[in-house]
């Protein structure tokens, strides 16, 4: 099933609009097209990220709304870079989205046989031709943006020469560079991608889908709108900077036998603070070891942001919320932040998790007993019931909840000081132990057995309610508190990009202590630890070793940054 933001047919334009959506309505409402056809093209050369989550929602949201069709299609044309892999997560990743292409799945590669035939038309019409000149040489043929290029020696090499060439090119007489097909447009074009672009060049090289069964690949430009079109797809959308190619785009199309003439409009692509979204970059970061891999939680890839715990709701939520514009902008990561936590605070049940472990002995409670008190597992969700939360002698407190020397603004607690246990009971901190260092090992505290469920008959106010775990019954953890992978909000803005790496992008912490109910936790499931942030079960734990992923912490930012602005 497609997800759809707006209308769930293609009854009338949806409740909010944008320019794209405007002119695809109007093409439906005046009868141009039998129905629309849209489609997402990523090339399989890396995985998927949050900037490539915006291209699906509107191209699967467009299609839904009007009733129509989105394919998934690999631009698959450069075998040296594309992986089976790639491929695999690509699919996952749409379809964890919540998108769905039925039979609708496409690659470029499908079309290799008809883009030759395609490439043999354009010399035979006198439209293209075999180039010899080299990579540098074809650099300084080129010209620049305010010198017109210089023809090439062999632009007017006969036709039938052209198609021999082209012939021994797929035999695969030639190594790789010797020869290129060219489009014969214009060498004084303004538009640099008009000035005789290459559409075939030789690669040796095994790919994935169709083995060694071709030497010589289309480029992306000549492949791509001529898919378009085989596919009949009615509005080609992509982000601006292939607004400069869209004349070549629609020169093919134009200038061969293609079966549909396709629409591209261009549309600004996603940036965000913080955070880089070039493939090439990201690859660099992988094959480099600054990060585990795609799915590091760090990564803005799909993958990555699953295997930290941010939902695909919350991503699909936060592409509507910034819409569909023409002119490029940044995207302050607190947007994100914002749809994540008011999506997880609805979902997500609440546990309790000591990061930082402070024993805790209530001297007063009898030694050996254990009570099970009860526990909400969400207030956002009535339906989400309750729990029992074991409740003990010994316990572990945050070691950030106490501090022997409070300062004046610290309400938590402190020797002499009482304060409420979450579910369980009011506490006074009667004695402090330290170690030989003067470090802080262990608190004496008594309890008021009349507070049970933490509330005072006499009415008593404190001013810290604080979490907890009983050690008899607690579950060691690790848990991994991951930072902005960039420290810039624009890295690579001033120089080299990985001197922007954040050094602190994420803390391990070891032998945390956690409620029981926490061992039936499923990586798929988020979790609010209290007063901590949100969680999840990270895919490489053990049911002997948990580790659990922040996904984020509870302070909304975004909503500071909304008052402020007023």
């Amino acid at each position: 099933m497609t997800s759809m933001s707006e209308t769930d047919s293609g009854e009338g334009n949806p409740a909010s609009s944008d320019f794209i959506r405007d002119i695809i309505w109007a093409d439906v409402a005046s009868g141009k097209h039998a129905g629309i056809v849209t489609r997402f093209p990523p090339e399989p050369n890396g995985y998927l990220h949050i900037g490539h989550a915006k291209s699906i929602c509107l191209n699967f949201g467009v299609a839904a709304e009007t009733g129509g069709r989105c394919h998934l299609r690999f631009d698959d044309t450069n075998p040296v870079r594309e992986e089976q892999e790639f491929i695999d997560a690509i699919q996952e990743d749409v379809r964890w989205l919540g998108f769905e292409w039925g039979t609708d799945a496409y690659h470029a590669s499908d079309n290799f046989d008809q883009l030759y035939q395609w490439a043999k038309h354009l010399i035979s019409e006198g439209k293209a031709y075999v180039d010899g000149l080299s990579a540098e040489e074809m650099r300084a043929y080129r010209g620049t943006l305010t010198e017109p290029g210089k023809n090439s020696p062999h632009r007017d090499r006969p036709v039938a020469e052209s198609l021999d060439l082209l012939a021994r090119m797929r035999a695969g007489e030639f190594e790789d560079g010797a020869l290129v097909v060219r489009a014969k447009i214009d060498m004084a074009a303004p538009n640099m991608n008009l000035r005789d672009p290459v559409i075939y060049r030789i690669v040796h090289a095994i790919h994935p889908r169709t083995g060694d069964a071709w030497c010589i690949y289309p480029t992306y430009d000549f492949a791509h709108g001529q898919s378009d079109a085989i596919e009949n797809i009615t509005h080609s959308l992509c982000t601006l900077e292939f607004e400069d190619h869209r004349p070549l785009y629609e020169w093919f199309v134009d200038n061969l036998p293609v079966p549909s003439h396709p629409r591209q409009i261009e549309f600004a692509r996603l940036n965000l603070t913080h955070t880089v979204l070039s493939k090439r970059i990201l690859m660099r970061l992988v094959d480099e070891g600054h990060v585990s891999g795609w799915d590091d939680p760090r990564m803005p890839t799909l993958s990555g942001m699953r295997r930290r715990g941010i939902p695909p709701e919350a991503i699909v939520d936060f592409c509507g919320r910034i819409g569909i514009n023409k002119s490029n902008s940044m995207v302050e990561m607190a947007m994100l932040d914002a749809c994540v936590r008011e999506d997880l605070n609805k979902r997500a049940v609440r546990r309790m998790a000591v990061l930082r472990p402070l024993k805790v002995v209530i001297e007063n409670y009898p030694d050996g007993q254990t009570e099970e008190l009860d526990a909400v597992n969400n207030p956002e969700d009535e339906t989400a019931g309750m729990r029992k939360v074991p409740f003990s002698r010994e316990l572990y407190l945050e070691r950030d909840d106490f501090m022997e020397d409070p300062p004046k603004k610290f309400f938590r607690l402190a020797p002499g000081r009482e304060v409420r246990l979450r579910y369980a009971y009011f506490v006074t901190c009667t004695q402090v132990i330290t170690d030989a260092a003067g470090e802080v090992v262990e608190l004496r505290c008594r309890y008021d057995p009349a507070t049970k469920g933490g509330n005072a008959p006499d009415g008593r106010k404190v001013r810290a309610t604080l979490h907890w775990v009983a050690a008899s019954h607690a579950i060691d953890a690790e848990v991994r508190l991951y930072d902005h992978l960039f420290k810039a909000e624009e890295p690579g803005k001033s120089g080299d990009i990985l001197e922007d790496l954040n050094p602190n992008s994420v803390e391990v912490i070891t032998g945390c202590k956690l409620e029981p109910a926490l061992e039936q936790c499923e990586t798929s499931k988020a979790v609010q630890f209290e007063r901590l942030g949100y969680f999840i079960l990270d895919k490489g734990s053990t049911p002997a070793e948990p580790v659990f992923n922040r996904t984020i912490t509870l302070r909304d930012t975004w909503a500071k940054v909304q008052k402020k602005g007023g």
